[in-house]
């Protein structure tokens, strides 16, 4: 059996990338890649000369099994995605999950990705927090968002930057204005930068500034009184309801 390598990549600064990401991307058999362009930079910047196999959201249903095969047959096989660890907002669960199904060794390498750095410079707990990415973009979006309404961690979001706005707007309307949020743009990046504040502050910073480059949201979770405020209404609603039907 091959083992299977997960191997995260610089989101920004290109010093971020480990010395054992290097070697075992020099070392392995094969390089699957979500973009062979963009993972072809990384490569040559750092001299490893190996062959690239695109991997992708759109084709992995299709090549996993090949590629399970030849782990099977011995390959030592790594795995990348454009930018951060692969199988978080990016392809790799299908993959890790069909070679472990299979018994093949699956390790990943510590490294980089954007939300943890993310979350430790927001200034809001980070002891216990959720990771929920990329938020449904129609369908189910509203109903996932009241989900979250009781949630008492720190939430952790990816989003777009021309879709930030909105994003933050919608938080107002579900989590109340008064909710502390930070927007994390450009991580380990050049322009890195951090807008923190309620979400009302946040929102007419963005009003005024247009959002540009990678960004991750990151929420605070309802307190004791959000809670007990929630419960409250809750009860009221249920008297309403019942008198109603009376």
């Amino acid at each position: 059996m091959g083992i299977l390598y997960i191997v995260p990549t610089p989101v920004g600064n290109m010093e971020d990338m480990t010395l054992r990401a290097i070697r075992i991307l020099k070392e392995a058999d094969m390089v699957l890649a979500e973009d062979t362009r963009t993972s072809g930079i990384l490569l040559k910047h750092f001299d490893i000369k190996n062959h690239l196999m695109a991997h992708h959201k759109f084709n992995e249903h299709g090549t996993t099994a090949g590629v399970v095969e030849r782990l099977k047959a011995g390959q030592t096989i790594a795995l990348v995605s454009d930018a951060g660890t692969p199988g978080i907002s990016d392809p790799g669960f299908f993959l890790a999950r069909e070679a472990a199904n299979a018994g093949i060794t699956v390790q990943t390498l510590p490294g980089p990705t954007a939300c943890i750095p993310a979350l430790v410079s927001s200034g809001l707990p980070c002891d216990r927090f959720c990771f929920e990415g990329f938020l449904p973009q129609k369908k189910g979006r509203q109903t996932h968002l009241m989900s979250l309404v009781r949630e008492t961690r720190t939430m952790v979001f990816y989003e777009s930057p021309h879709r930030l706005l909105k994003t933050l707007q919608q938080f107002a309307e579900v989590f109340g204005p008064e909710r502390r949020v930070s927007v994390a743009r450009e991580i380990s990046k050049l322009h890195e930068d951090h807008v923190r504040g309620t979400l009302a502050e946040v929102i007419a910073h963005f009003e005024q500034t247009e959002p540009r480059g990678e960004i991750v949201i990151i929420l605070a979770g309802a307190d004791a009184k959000e809670i007990k405020l929630l419960e409250k209404q809750e009860r009221k609603e249920q008297r309403r309801n019942t008198k109603n039907k009376e």
